[in-house]
């Protein structure tokens, strides 16, 4: 099924309901069908066909939630784009996609003038909302004046074998890649998730992580498919402010990052039971570590706190139910519905449990590849167990344990060498992650003439008073001699993805930077 028809049916079906709530304003299914047409409209107008690419580059606000189903009714791919990425990657995005359409915020139109510059492109429609002087920028169509066309169905005759969008991932190493979703893909992904967190229509789920990171799409997606009410905010900024919003609308599901996680369990002025409407929290970006597990379980009694793993060319992997958490705290579970998750060494053969592989990823939501990047695909995408499929090899590695639960090691290109040994640079955070004096940690190898790398953290107090050589004796009583890091940073943050995920990458950098 078409992502755009369960809107259309919700619509039709609880047409007075409320789908969406931002600050200032509040659309019923009826409203966000309707301007979602309207806008698809605007768009056909405008020349935008099937399969035509249209960026939506906006915040977390209902103009983005309307543009990307209006792209949808349009036939069109949406590909959503983080609204503090500069030009420079904008342009890479439009070139690379060969957008045809922009959908953005006044604030954000000189960004989108540049890039397009850069590129050389013309004729790209781009459509604005008003600035704080009520004027649309020059260059841009008026997005409240799109939405006053006649919201008649654009007659497109795409099916759910289409793309439905493209996901351009972080760029962690070297240029972003397009992930090629389609809508069947989306819908088994989005069907998954909901089916394990057990949503139903009658919940309300509150979103911070940006529209513009698949899982924060998702919990959009997710909701307009139920038919549930989503809350949408910019930001975990002011976390008093999210709780607030929380007891006020009712909120029944949070989905954060481990960020946020460590943000919460830092705040002093916090009484169990804090969130009464609260059922569960669902984790994402990074694996939480056990100790904040534990912590957030103390602080929310009662509420279902699910570990998960994922990755944007399948959105989800697997989970871990949380009647499992007191056994097996520091897995991520396993495989999410109609999904299958196995481990393999390098030669693609399956290994025994407590052996480290690849792991790789077989069902209905794998990518169907990266954008016009046919090599990495191939890398990437490879042959199943039947001749007309293909798996997903993820990168990273995992082992299982005697029951099948899978335990994340690390990324494979991140495993540290030192000393002759192998280290994970996870099983080290989880050790530093249990001290009640450190609040975020990061841990990568920092080239060493001796050691080849030595093991460094950057590391976020919560204590002031918490010194590096305190550390260096809370891993020795801990870990290996050869895993205890040698060098400790301290930094009042980690830096972080535009996802709001811990960049190792930008870390390891810092570190070498200072040596």
């Amino acid at each position: 099924m078409r992502i755009e028809h369960f809107l259309v049916a919700k619509a039709a079906a609880h047409p007075a309901k409320t789908a969406l709530v931002t600050r200032g304003k509040r659309l019923s299914y009826e409203e966000l069908d309707d301007l979602s047409s309207r806008l698809a409209t605007a768009l056909f107008m405008n020349g935008i066909r099937r399969d035509d690419r249209v960026l939506i580059f906006m915040d977390n606000c209902w103009e983005a939630a309307v543009s990307i189903f209006a792209a949808l009714k349009a036939g069109a791919t949406f590909s959503p784009i983080n609204p503090s990425t500069k030009a420079d990657k904008l342009g890479y995005v439009i070139a690379d996609c060969d957008a045809r359409a922009v959908l953005t915020q006044a604030k954000l139109v000189p960004v989108v003038t540049e890039a397009c510059a850069s590129q050389g492109k013309t004729g790209i429609f781009v459509a604005s909302t008003p600035g704080a002087d009520g004027q649309c920028p020059a260059g841009a169509a008026s997005l409240t004046d799109c939405l006053t066309f006649d919201g008649a169905e654009v007659n497109h005759r795409g099916i759910d074998v289409d793309l439905a969008m493209l996901i351009y991932t972080s760029g962690s190493t070297g240029r972003p890649k397009g992930v090629m979703m389609t809508h069947r893909n989306c819908d088994a992904a989005a069907g998954s998730i909901a089916t394990y967190l057990r949503n139903a229509p009658d919940d309300i789920i509150l979103n911070v992580l940006p529209l513009a990171f698949d899982y924060g799409l998702y919990q959009l997606l997710m909701a307009v498919r139920l038919g549930a009410t989503l809350v949408l905010e910019k930001s975990f900024a002011f976390p008093h402010e999210i709780f607030e919003r929380i007891r006020k609308e009712g909120v029944t599901g949070l989905p954060l990052v481990p960020t946020m996680a460590a943000m919460i369990l830092q705040m002093r002025d916090l009484a169990p039971g804090f969130l009464p409407s609260l059922r569960y929290i669902s984790n994402t970006a990074a694996a939480l570590p056990p100790a904040h597990i534990e912590r957030l379980r103390s602080l929310l009694p009662g509420v279902r706190i699910y570990s998960m793993y994922g990755l944007t060319e399948c959105k989800r992997c697997t989970y871990l139910p949380p009647e499992e958490l007191d056994r097996r705290p520091g897995s991520v579970g396993i495989a999410i519905p109609n999904t299958e998750a196995f481990v393999v060494d390098d030669l693609g053969q399956r290994v025994p449990a407590g052996v480290a592989g690849e792991l790789v990823i077989r069902g209905p939501h794998v990518m169907q590849g990266y954008w016009r990047n046919q090599a990495a695909t191939e890398r990437a995408l490879r042959p199943g167990p039947n001749p007309w499929e293909k798996v997903l090899y993820t990168g990273d590695l995992f082992q299982t344990d005697e029951d099948g639960f899978l335990y994340f090691v690390g990324r494979k290109d991140d495993i540290i060498k030192t000393r002759g040994e192998k280290v994970a640079p996870k099983e080290v955070e989880a050790v530093l992650h249990a001290h009640p004096g450190i609040a975020e940690a990061v841990v990568v190898g920092v080239p060493d003439p001796v050691l080849g790398h030595a093991i460094g953290a950057l590391v976020v107090r919560s204590d002031p008073a918490l010194g590096g050589k305190d550390i260096i004796r809370h891993c020795a009583r801990h870990l290996e001699d050869f895993m205890v890091p040698k060098i400790i940073e301290f930094r009042s943050e980690l830096p972080k993805t535009e996802s709001g995920k811990v960049s190792r990458r930008l870390a390891a950098e810092m570190m070498e930077a200072e040596q």
